[in-house]
This record gives structure tokens, C-alpha cells and sequence, in this order.
């Protein structure tokens, strides 16, 4: 994994949509709600583990000087600015992407850095954006053909391509989003074989998978399960590093599990089966109508 992180960031929110020519999706026709799928939000700590595990981006969160956007102390808040992230990057209009970019530039710009920091780091770090966003994309792919198997090729390419968003809402240039699904497998395997998780940051990850931020009832009826889900959605490495465990019986009952969401999840219109995301796009766009805080 490459990055710059001592240069100047790019100037907040220079990057394009996405052209034809970089082979990214431009059509904006294209309609992505019935490829969401709300069941993915059980793999949201296990995406927080893969983004943390590149070192700017662990760091960068643990050294956050953000305080309103921490996980750990605003959990509704900071889930809320994340799902709409998601709903924005993929079903929101051109002019809807740039607004939710501005407000995220500003939290960004405070967050580098410093002599005492063990990795450089800053938040407009191309490099580090899009290995959150492949790893957001990779994250939906993988529990998507989990529960529902591989859809067709060509169908494959267009939700990839148009899941290019997920890193040109903010400031990854269009080209270097991979050409193509081979070229993602390709970056991901390479930059996904870089990446490792410090015990401060490792500390950080286990209170969230835990569930630490919300009431004690809360931990207690969740935290085991959510520890479990987490561990089975892992690539192999990072879940040891997080010292989870995970065997044989613990795969098969998984992918029961998945499976089985996936058969009540295709039987569902598709409003109910991309809820929460929908709701959360509905959100933004009150709070942007009436001119409130969108991060």
C-alpha cells in the first residue's frame, strides 16, 4: 500500500466522477437499490478491522483529534455519518455526492499527523481512500455472494464499476479506481497482504466489536454475537491478528446462517431489503433540504 502522506492533501473534494474512458460507470440511470442489501450492516466491525488494518488509516482514527466523529464515544452519531456515506456514494445524485463530500472535507481536515504519531498519515490521503473504499466494496461483494450467490458477469462489472463511488465521492481520482474486478482481486490480495494491526489500535477494534459504546445490556446481549459474526467475515490473517478464534463447525454454521439470510432477504421488496440504507438517504436528504449539519 502506497501512500504520500507527508505531501500537501489534494485540494477537498477535486476528485471527478468517474469517466467511460477510466472503464467506471458514469450512468447515472443505473439503478442500484435492488443490489443493497441491508443484512451487510452485520459486517460493518469487520470492515472497521480490514480499513484499520492499513496503518495510516488505523492511526488516523485511533489519533483522531475528531472528537464527535469517534465510534467508541458517538456510536448513533458516527453510525448515521458512515450508512450515509454508503447511500450517498451509491444511490445520490451528482449534486448530492459533492454536498456530503463538503462535509465530510471538513471533519478531514483536521485529522493528520503529528511528530509523535508512529505512521504519517492525513485524511485526504488518495492512497488510504481508496483502500477504505475497496475494502467497503469488497466487504458488500463478499457477503453478498455469500447469501446470494455470484450474479452474472456483466451484471458483476456494472455493480463494480458503479461501486467506484464509494471512492470518488471523496478524493480518489476516477483512474485509479482498478480497470476491472481481475484488477481489484489483484490490488486487494497485494495491499491486503500489507496490512497489520498495533496493539493500541487492536485495543480500539476489540471495544468496538465488543460493543463497549452502548449500555451494558446492550454488550451483554450482543457483543458475543457480534464478536462471532465478525470473526467469520475476517480474511484469515486479520482475524488472527485480532487473536479470534475460528473453526471447521464455526464456518459451517456461518454459512447456514448467511445462507438463510439470504433466502429471507431475496424474498423481500426492495425497499425493506435495503433498509437501512434507503432510510438513511432520506435523512440526508431532510437534513439538506432544511440546512442542517450533515456529518
Amino acid at each position: 500500500m502506497t501512500s504520500s502522506p507527508s505531501a500537501e492533501p489534494p485540494a477537498p473534494g477535486s476528485a471527478d466522477e468517474p469517466a467511460d474512458s477510466a472503464g467506471v460507470a458514469r450512468d447515472e440511470e443505473f439503478d442500484f437499490r435492488p443490489y443493497i442489501d441491508g443484512a451487510a450492516v452485520l459486517g460493518a466491525a469487520a470492515n472497521v478491522i480490514m480499513q484499520l488494518a492499513a496503518p495510516g488509516v488505523g492511526y488516523g482514527v485511533l489519533e483522531s483529534p475528531v472528537d464527535s466523529g469517534k465510534l467508541t464515544l458517538h456510536p448513533v452519531k458516527r453510525t448515521r455519518t458512515t450508512l450515509t456515506y454508503l447511500a450517498v456514494a451509491l444511490l445520490g445524485s451528482p449534486a448530492e455526492r459533492t454536498a456530503y463530500r463538503k462535509a465530510v472535507d471538513t471533519s478531514h481536515r483536521r485529522v493528520r499527523s503529528t511528530d509523535r504519531s508512529p505512521v504519517r498519515y492525513n485524511a485526504f490521503d488518495r492512497d488510504l481512500q481508496l483502500w477504505v473504499a475497496a475494502c467497503l466494496y469488497w466487504g458488500a461483494r463478499d457477503i453478498r455472494e455469500r447469501m446470494r450467490g455470484r450474479p452474472e458477469p456483466d451484471l458483476e462489472e456494472t455493480i463494480y464499476r458503479h461501486s467506484a463511488r464509494l471512492g470518488t465521492t471523496l478524493q480518489v481520482p476516477p483512474e485509479s479506481w482498478p480497470a476491472n474486478q481481475a484488477a481489484f482481486d489483484r490490488y486487494w490480495t497485494e495491499n491486503l497482504a500489507a496490512t497489520r494491526i498495533d496493539p493500541p489500535v487492536r485495543d480500539m477494534l476489540n471495544e468496538i466489536v465488543d460493543l463497549k459504546m452502548f449500555p451494558r445490556p446492550v454488550q451483554l446481549l450482543g457483543g458475543r454475537f457480534n464478536r462471532w459474526v465478525t470473526a467469520g467475515l475476517l480474511p484469515s490473517h486479520l482475524r488472527a491478528e485480532m487473536g479470534m478464534a475460528w473453526s471447521a463447525d464455526d464456518e459451517r454454521r456461518f454459512d447456514r446462517l448467511l445462507r438463510g439470510l439470504g433466502r429471507v432477504s431475496a424474498a423481500l421488496p426492495v425497499p425493506l431489503r435495503s433498509f437501512p440504507i434507503n432510510a438513511y438517504l432520506f435523512d440526508f436528504r431532510i437534513r439538506r433540504r432544511f440546512g442542517k449539519k450533515l456529518v
